[in-house]
């Protein structure tokens, strides 16, 4: 193994952790849908996600060497510069987290790592071509390609299943999107276990462990797998239960055209090296499921959360990621002070999960409300057959009982 000083040593781990809730962060983005629709159940779809992120680690560095040696100039870059980006992205992570937002952990980590660069060695050290054409453009027509994608397929699934055997269809389609959600996990390995491999990598070029332009060394690789697919195991409860019941209402078709869909577009992406977030991927074929169905809603006040979350990612992450890079300029006991921050954070995030605990056991049981727009919808879309009947002699009024007039005479017994 290359030589590692002390403070390689620290933001080598501090990656792996950063990997670590990148993988319960985007559990959900595999997850969610099979989870919500019934098709496996929660532990065993976490543990199935989290061995197939595993194996994608090892399918390509393509995406890692984008991070390494495409963003940023690497002679520029100090280890501590390193370290402040993933303070940046490793805290807005834990806060969306606390709050159930699906934002972007890839986008976390690149804003972290532009804003610690631009304070460290100013903006000429930040490659503007890479950041727009393979960062900030995916980013906006992942989830729009994904939702076309995603709509289109929900809508011939229908209509090829129209006439068939609905018991025997939804059986099918679970088998189908249980297959799908693996594709996706396998997907998620190939991109998002790539860009700790970037970071690791460039911080050992910065601390003169690894020569320039050098791909991820195996240890790398393997470090980085094995983080995210722990972090995958542990699940992100919170976040699975936004992108399963608080985005739309999942039928089986639906999951399976939204998680193929997503999976097509993250694989395509991890192919030409584009680091995209897999979140915009699987929340906007979500999102274009839940318009593919007859009758089907997208809750849009939860949507429009998830999108500004997603605008601020880049920005906050930078920010706190400048100001790291910042206070560890001051020498050694800079860096320990933002190390103390960070653990002192995490901890009081963590603490505030502990008042209201989600996991595995009810991440189905509440939905988020529906919004304005979603009620709407509702209010004039026709009932299925069956409920009609119902609804009218829930809704017809009893004949009241006639009233009693005052002016008649009164029986005495």
């Amino acid at each position: 193994m290359e030589h590692i000083t002390l403070l390689l040593g620290i933001v080598i781990v501090t990656a792996l952790v950063f990997d670590f809730t990148n993988g319960f962060h985007d559990t959900a983005n595999a997850m969610a849908t099979t989870i919500s629709t019934g098709a496996l159940k929660p532990k065993v779809a976490v543990a199935m996600s989290a061995a197939l992120n595993l194996v994608g680690a090892f399918l390509s560095v393509e995406v890692a060497n984008t991070i390494s040696k495409g963003l940023v100039d690497e002679s520029g870059i100090q280890p501590e510069v390193i370290f402040a980006a993933l303070v940046g992205a490793i805290l807005w992570n834990l806060v969306t987290w606390l709050v159930g937002l699906p934002s972007s952990s890839s986008h976390a980590l690149m804003g972290g790592l532009v804003g610690a660069t631009i304070a460290s060695a100013g903006t000429g050290a930040v490659h503007g071509d890479v950041l727009v054409g393979k960062v900030l453009l995916p980013a906006v027509a992942a989830p729009i390609v994904a939702g076309l994608a995603a709509m289109f397929a929900t809508r011939l699934s229908y209509k090829l299943s129209g006439n068939a055997d609905t018991k025997a269809t939804k059986k099918g389609y679970r088998a189908g999107q249980i297959a799908s959600a693996g594709l996706v996990s396998l997907a998620h390995g190939t991109n998002d276990a790539q860009k700790t491999m970037g970071i690791i990598t460039l911080a050992l070029v910065a601390g003169g462990a690894v020569a320039p332009d050098s791909d991820p060394p195996v240890w790398v690789i393997l470090s980085a797998g094995l983080a995210i697919a722990l972090g995958t195991y542990l699940g992100g409860w919170r976040i699975i239960r936004t992108m399963g019941k608080g985005l739309t209402d999942l039928q089986p078709q639906q999951g399976f055209a939204a998680q193929t869909s997503a999976a097509t577009v993250i694989l395509a992406s991890s192919h030409i090296g584009f680091s995209l977030s897999t979140t915009h991927s699987v929340s906007g074929s979500v999102m274009g499921a839940g318009l593919g169905r007859k009758g089907g809603v997208v809750r849009w006040s939860t949507a429009k959360r998830m999108v500004v979350a997603w605008i601020l990612t880049l920005p906050a992450a930078a920010l706190v990621g400048a100001l790291a890079e910042w206070v560890t300029g001051f020498g050694a006991w800079g860096t320990t002070l933002v190390a103390v921050f960070l653990v002192g954070s995490s901890f009081a995030i963590w603490r505030r999960s502990r008042r209201e605990v989600i996991d595995h056991n009810n991440v189905n049981d509440t939905e988020e409300p529906a919004g304005v727009v979603t009620t709407a919808i509702a209010a004039v879309t026709p009932p299925p057959a069956g409920t009609v009947a119902e609804g009218l002699t829930a809704t017809i009024p009893a004949p009241a009982e006639p009233a009693a007039n005052p002016s008649a005479p009164s029986r005495v017994a």
